[in-house]
């Protein structure tokens, strides 16, 4: 409540995607297909994960709550997007404003760190396959997954505060179609070197760690299949990884060239290209990148939408 009264701004505006008229329709158009996209193509994805018992695996688990997450990730921004592209007033109070940095965060977090635990499993499967369903056991695989949620609510929770203690006075024009962390930032009527800091180095801890850890994995990984003298085996063992490796790169190398920069006003502009890709794109990608690769889940989703799933 104290940072309530600390604050003369009661809402925000958003400024959006951009300001041109006559391509706001198109792009509203073009990110509500990719919208709807996301929402089948992941519902989908954690449906035949739920219902097809071949898919009960610890892979596939996990596939499952990075698709789940994905759809509450996009759900936090895109309809706050999309209305922005078709309203004149984007506005957003307050509380709305930091509520929504909040879960952008704390899903974003979940999501990376979820990530790594995708790489440590495929670590066990190819490093260590005799013994993967004693390492990646039922009880591993919650523990991992709750793990990633409780670190991820903790890291959103600590730069939400930081944010919200900021007194806000008379700019209230957020250059971004949702409110962040930079951008807010930008706003406040106050030296924020301190915060940026801050910021920066809880983010580091996070997104810093997760990538080396990743890191270690795949060095592990092309230690082992190095070893390994049939081309052919190298390439199949491989195989499992790209898939992984793909959203990797774009979605911890996009959040990492955003929060670990300067805030100025070209990385503000920068920052919504980033946020589109880790907000729309990627989360619209990730069911065509795992399951143009994967024959069970393609499987599945063939039995289970036109021939019924079996559990």
């Amino acid at each position: 409540m104290e940072s309530l009264n600390m604050t003369n701004v009661d809402e925000f505006h958003l400024l959006g995607i951009t300001d041109i008229q006559q391509i706001q329709l198109f792009f509203f158009f073009i990110f509500l297909l990719f919208y709807i996209f996301i929402l089948i193509g992941n519902t989908s994805i954690v449906y035949v994960v739920i219902m097809d018992s071949k898919l009960h695996t610890p892979m596939y688990f996990f596939l499952g709550n990075l698709s789940f997450l994905d759809i509450f990730y996009s759900t936090v921004t895109v309809p706050k997007m999309l209305a922005g592209l078709v309203v004149e007033d984007k506005v957003i109070s307050f509380q709305g404003c930091i509520t929504q940095l909040y879960f952008y965060h704390f899903l974003g977090s979940t999501e990376a760190l979820l990530l790594t635990s995708m790489s440590y499993d495929r670590y066990v499967a190819i490093c260590n396959p005799l013994h993967y369903y004693v390492l990646m056991g039922k009880a591993v695989c919650i523990q991992l997954a709750l793990g990633c949620w409780l670190i991820g609510f903790l890291y959103s929770l600590t730069q939400t505060i930081l944010i919200s203690l900021l007194p806000f006075c008379n700019d209230n024009k957020v250059t971004h179609f949702h409110c962040d962390i930079k951008p807010l930032l930008k706003l406040a009527c106050k030296d924020t070197h301190l915060h940026e800091k801050l910021v920066s180095i809880i983010f580091a801890l996070v997104a810093v760690s997760t990538f080396f850890l990743i890191l270690i994995s795949y060095i592990f990984i092309g230690s082992h299949l190095s070893n390994i003298k049939s081309t052919q085996n190298r390439l199949k063992a491989f195989s499992t990884c790209t898939s992984h490796l793909t959203v990797v790169c774009l979605y911890i190398g996009t959040a990492m060239c955003t929060y670990l920069g300067p805030t100025t006003q070209n990385s503000l502009e920068k920052d919504r290209l980033g946020a589109i890709l880790v907000t729309v794109i990627t989360p619209a990608l990730n069911p065509l990148i795992y399951t143009l690769r994967n024959k069970e889940v393609k499987r599945a989703l063939r039995n289970g939408y036109f021939n019924g799933v079996s559990c």
